[in-house]
């Protein structure tokens, strides 16, 4: 079991983090801080280069932490929380990635959740630190925080799109 642990924190990890890697830099096929920060606006949210490197710091560190298996619980509720402002940009796209859906952010809220509950495994960080196991509540309150954190800077920073003006005959 600890292997099949140790395999998706590695997975899930490292993708949440190259993700933000590509949101505030030019490797691994990211545009830059200024396209990271464009991407944002094409999305609809204020806030510029800042928001690129919230998301993209947020996303780097949730993501090498649950990696490596360093404060679990936080780390979850990270991902889970960026994962969630995704979801709600793709969400009126419908479920289905080839639609430009959520599903993918979907998965990644799915399995830090899951990372959260089944705790990181015999090898991680916190098992070394003796951080672990975490009560069985963090996991609840991992989702909780990290939908609540997600909701919430999307109601913060996402612009309502401006009422079409009537035309003047």
């Amino acid at each position: 079991m600890d292997t099949g642990i140790l395999i998706l924190r590695l997975l899930v990890g490292l993708l949440v983090a190259g993700h933000g890697v590509q949101k505030v830099s030019s490797h691994l096929g990211g545009k830059g801080l200024e396209g990271g920060t464009e991407e944002f606006r094409a999305d609809g949210f204020r806030g510029g280069a800042l928001t690129a490197l919230a998301a993209g710091g947020g996303q780097i560190g949730s993501g090498l932490l649950l990696a490596s298996g360093l404060l679990t619980p936080l780390a979850a509720t990270g991902a889970i929380g960026v994962m969630t402002v995704a979801l709600t940009v793709k969400w009126r796209h419908g479920l289905w990635v080839q639609n430009d859906g959520y599903e993918y952010p979907l998965v990644l809220i799915g399995i830090a959740a899951a990372l959260a509950a089944t705790g990181p495994g015999a090898w991680s960080l916190d098992a070394v630190l003796g951080l672990s196991p975490y009560p069985s509540w963090w996991a609840a309150l991992a989702l909780v925080a990290g939908l609540g954190s997600g909701l919430l800077t999307r109601l913060v920073l996402h612009r309502t799109p401006a009422a079409p003006a009537i035309a003047e005959r």
